[in-house]
């Protein structure tokens, strides 16, 4: 009998090196961040510091939650099918996205500070582009 350690681990990305189980990761995180975008104000308060608390609204945060749910699917799927270059590219441009939007906020429109809640997207978006940005090769034949 299989324990569930055995069972957890047949359902993890098949693909070589770490980029792939990285994929989930981070797929896994954005649907805890999608959930909590549904539920509370309070988080995407604290990522967009610098504006009043009341022009965070509940339609924002829902659709900031529906932009993260996408690209939850999007590097989830990316994670199972790393070698598939359409699907690669989605996940990339993902990261490039939320690497833009990040530091939009933070440098021209100033409604984010920095600070860990701004800092973790930018971070993760940073270090996933050029992760697979030098790893691109590797996993997509060219």
């Amino acid at each position: 009998m299989a324990t569930p350690s055995q069972i957890l681990l047949e359902y993890l990305p098949k693909s070589e090196g770490l980029l792939p189980q990285w994929q989930l990761i981070v797929a896994t995180m954005a649907v805890f961040n999608t959930i909590q975008n549904f539920a509370t104000l309070k988080l995407t308060r604290r990522l967009y510091a610098r504006v009043p608390s009341a022009s965070i609204t509940a339609l924002q945060a829902r659709t900031f939650a529906v932009w993260t749910l996408t690209s939850a699917v999007i590097r989830g799927y990316a994670a199972y099918n790393i070698n598939n270059k359409t699907i690669y590219d989605m996940a990339l441009l993902t990261y490039l996205i939320a690497f833009g939007h990040f530091t939009s906020e933070i440098c021209f429109f100033r409604t984010a500070k920095i600070n860990l809640p701004v800092l973790s997207p930018v971070i993760v978006s940073t270090a996933s582009l050029i992760w697979m940005l030098k790893q691109y090769d590797f996993y997509v034949a060219p």
